[in-house]
């Protein structure tokens, strides 16, 4: 239950993401990888530095959005050079 639970919410960042930086409107598997990504090393760090440790709290969640528009503008770039 717990596994779903991340990847919905992995999918949820990576569209609200996706949304935000213009990207299209319909969440695929690039919002899904991106939201994943994103939660997992932007999630992570904010709410390490933050010093709310490993519990769920705001500060991660904002963490894992800002992870995913970051992962999100690395992944376009990427995909503007090819």
């Amino acid at each position: 239950m717990l596994l779903l639970a991340i990847l919905v919410f992995g999918l949820f960042v990576g569209w609200l993401a996706q949304l935000v930086l213009g990207m299209g409107t319909r969440p695929d598997a690039r919002s899904l990888i991106a939201g994943l990504l994103g939660s997992l090393v932007g999630g992570l760090l904010v709410s390490l530095l933050a010093g709310d440790g490993l519990e769920l709290q705001f500060s991660g969640l904002v963490g894992s959005f800002v992870g995913a528009v970051i992962v999100l503008i690395i992944w376009r770039a990427i995909d503007a050079r090819t």
